[in-house]
């Protein structure tokens, strides 16, 4: 996983005393490398959604509760996932790979289970 060129500024910009905080976080699902702005390769399924995550440690941090798109429009597969601070427009912060690649029929749902994105 990798951290996105916009949220390395953010975090560097702290060490200059400037604060940043993400009042929410929404992931997005892609069909192959997003790149490192989050654009690439969207996934035609559905929008952003919600997630949350429990509290770091040991440098890493786990998703909450599962996310779910539900119906989705088109079959594909899903290979990568991006965080942004926006369900539409906004920021992308965090670009990652699924450790195995998931693909959908139309009108399956897809569901990232609790506790299966990592951010590290």
């Amino acid at each position: 996983m990798s951290i996105s060129n916009y949220a390395e500024n953010k975090l560097l910009d702290t060490f200059r005393n400037v604060s940043y905080a993400v009042a929410a976080t929404y992931v997005q699902l892609h069909t192959g490398d997003p790149g490192e702005d989050g654009t690439s390769n969207v996934a035609s399924n559905g929008g952003r959604l919600a997630v949350t995550f429990n509290a770091a440690s040991g440098g890493s941090m786990v998703s909450a509760a599962a996310v779910t798109w539900t119906n989705v429009s088109t079959s594909e597969t899903y290979s990568h996932f991006t965080l942004w601070d926006n369900s539409t427009g906004g920021n992308c912060l965090w670009i990652g790979p699924f450790s195995t690649s998931a693909t959908v029929v139309a009108g399956d749902n897809f569901q990232i289970t609790s506790l299966t994105l990592t951010m590290d």
